[in-house]
C-alpha cells in the first residue's frame, strides 16, 4: 500500500481516547486517512456506512459490533483489522476468515500487564500476606519482630495452567527469582517446555506439587471448571490459587467450601459471574482476595496497545507482514 489506505474506529467511542492518546493517535495517521471523530459503534449508521465502503483496516477495540457477512459486504475494499485489545472472538467471525482479511491482535501487549500483576500476587502469597493482613486486622496491633515459620518464596513450587502469551510471560518474569516453575498445557510437549525452561506435568502433579497456582488458559467448553473440586483437594494445605484468566474456568462453590474451611488462599481478578453479587462469600471470607478485573491494561498501560495497532499499520504501509497475526487455526484452543 504506498498510499494511505482509509482506516475506521470500530469500537466503544470511550476507549478511542484512553487506547489512542493523541501522541498515538499522530502517529497512526502517519500510516492511515483516519477520522477520529467517527467512530462505528453500529455499522448501520449512514455517516459510517459511507465510510465503510471506502475502508481498507479497520481499528477495532473493546466494544466493537459483530463483523457479519452484511457488514463484510459493505466493506469490499476491507483488507485488514487491526485489534487494539486482546482476544477477537466477540467480533470475528467465520465469514472474516473465508475472505481472507488479514487480523491482528494487541494479546500480546495486554499480557504484559497481567503477567506483572501475577507475579506480584505470587510473591505476596509466598510471603502469606493475606493471612498476616487478617491476623494484624483483628489484633490492631503488631506481633513485633519475629520469625514467621513456613513463609517465604525461596524454593517455591509455582504451577502455570496454560502456555498462553500471558502464562509464558508470566514463566519470563519468575526467572530471577528462586522459585520451581512448572508447566501443564496439552497442546505443549517436552520440547517446547524445556525451551521455555520449566518441567511440563500433567494438571494432577502440577496441582499436587505446587505451593502456588495461577491460571492462564482460555475459556472454552472443555476449560469450563478446569479446577474443580477434585482439582481444589488436590492441592495441598497452605497453597494459593490465582486467576487471572476466566472466573468460568473456576468452580467457585468447590472454591468457597475450601476458602471456608481455612485450607486454601485465592486470588480472583476474575469471577463467574462477573461482577460477584453482592451477597458473594468472597467478599468477605479471609482467604480470598478479589479485585475488579484490574489486571489487564489500565490507565497508562492502555497506550501500549495503541502502540501496538500503530506499528502494525506501519508494517501494512510498508508491504511487511502482520507481527501479531490472528491465526484462525488456534482459536478454538486459545483466548
Amino acid at each position: 500500500m504506498s498510499q494511505r489506505p482509509q482506516a475506521l474506529f470500530a469500537m466503544a467511542a470511550e476507549h478511542v481516547p484512553q487506547v489512542f492518546p493523541p501522541e498515538v493517535l499522530a502517529r497512526l495517521r502517519k500510516s492511515v486517512e483516519l477520522d477520529p471523530a467517527l467512530v462505528a459503534q453500529d455499522f448501520t449508521e449512514p455517516a459510517v456506512r459511507d465510510v465503510l465502503a471506502e475502508t481498507e483496516i479497520l481499528v477495532t477495540g473493546w466494544g466493537c459490533p459483530p463483523l457479519d457477512e452484511t457488514v463484510l459486504d459493505a466493506a469490499p475494499r476491507l483488507r485488514a483489522v487491526l485489534h487494539s485489545a486482546g482476544s477477537v472472538k466477540s467480533f470475528a467471525g467465520p465469514a472474516l476468515w473465508e475472505r481472507g482479511i488479514a487480523v491482528s491482535s494487541a494479546a500480546a501487549a495486554n499480557a504484559l500487564p497481567v503477567a506483572e500483576y501475577t507475579l506480584a500476587m505470587i510473591l505476596l502469597a509466598g510471603k502469606d500476606v493475606l493471612a498476616a493482613r487478617e491476623r494484624l486486622r483483628a489484633s490492631r496491633a503488631p506481633a513485633g519482630w519475629g520469625l514467621v515459620p513456613g513463609i517465604g518464596n525461596h524454593g517455591r513450587r509455582v504451577g502455570v495452567i496454560g502456555a498462553s502469551r500471558i502464562g509464558r510471560r508470566v514463566l519470563e518474569l519468575l526467572r530471577p527469582f528462586d522459585l520451581r516453575p512448572a508447566l501443564t498445557d496439552p497442546y505443549v510437549d517436552e520440547r517446547e517446555a524445556a525451551a521455555l525452561g520449566v518441567p511440563l506435568l500433567p494438571l494432577d502433579a502440577l496441582l499436587r506439587s505446587s505451593d502456588v497456582v495461577t491460571v492462564h488458559a482460555p475459556e472454552t467448553p472443555e476449560t469450563r471448571h478446569l479446577i474443580g473440586r477434585r482439582e481444589l483437594a488436590l492441592m495441598p494445605d497452605g497453597a494459593a490459587l490465582i486467576n487471572t484468566a476466566r472466573g468460568s474456568l473456576v468452580d467457585h462453590d468447590a472454591l468457597v467450601a475450601e476458602l471456608r474451611a481455612g485450607r486454601l488462599t485465592a486470588i480472583l481478578d476474575v469471577t463467574d459471574p462477573e461482577p460477584l453479587p453482592a451477597d458473594s462469600p468472597l467478599y468477605d471470607l479471609p482467604g480470598a482476595f478479589v479485585t475488579p478485573h484490574l489486571a489487564g491494561s489500565q490507565g497508562n498501560e492502555l497506550t501500549r496497545l495503541g502502540l501496538a495497532v500503530a506499528e502494525e499499520a506501519e508494517r501494512l504501509l510498508a508491504g511487511d507482514g502482520l507481527a501479531h497475526a490472528v491465526d484462525p487455526a488456534v482459536l478454538d484452543h486459545a483466548a
